[in-house]
């Protein structure tokens, strides 16, 4: 990946179409409580579980048959998860970077 996709890449993170602090969704969120939205019950929580399962194993599918460097960029991209400036580093966001990893090493072990 060159440093000009790289800096694409993380300034259209960085921005997120004028995201605030938190995110592009924050806002969202906070209008959440406008919408008086019900919480998830226990079937719709557990139906998410299976879609993420399910989603987890069709990217690991198509990783598979990635190129040796589409997941050389997946892992240089998951290097580039960071907190924004002023920001600490988030348990989840360390996580996701570690689960890109894994899914790339994963996936390596399907590959024809």
């Amino acid at each position: 990946m060159t440093e000009q996709k790289k800096s694409a890449a993380v300034s259209r993170w960085e921005d997120e179409g004028g995201a605030t602090p938190c995110g592009p969704q924050e806002a969202l969120a906070a209008a959440c409580d406008e919408w008086d939205i019900p919480a998830l019950s226990d079937a719709e929580i557990i139906q998410l579980r299976i879609r993420v399962i399910a989603l987890e194993n069709i990217v690991l599918s198509v990783l598979a048959k990635a190129t040796d460097e589409q997941l050389t960029q997946i892992g240089e991209m998951a290097e580039f998860i960071t907190p924004r400036p002023g920001a600490r580093q988030h348990p989840l966001t360390i996580h996701a970077a570690s689960q890109m990893t894994q899914l790339v090493e994963r996936a390596k072990h399907f590959r024809s």
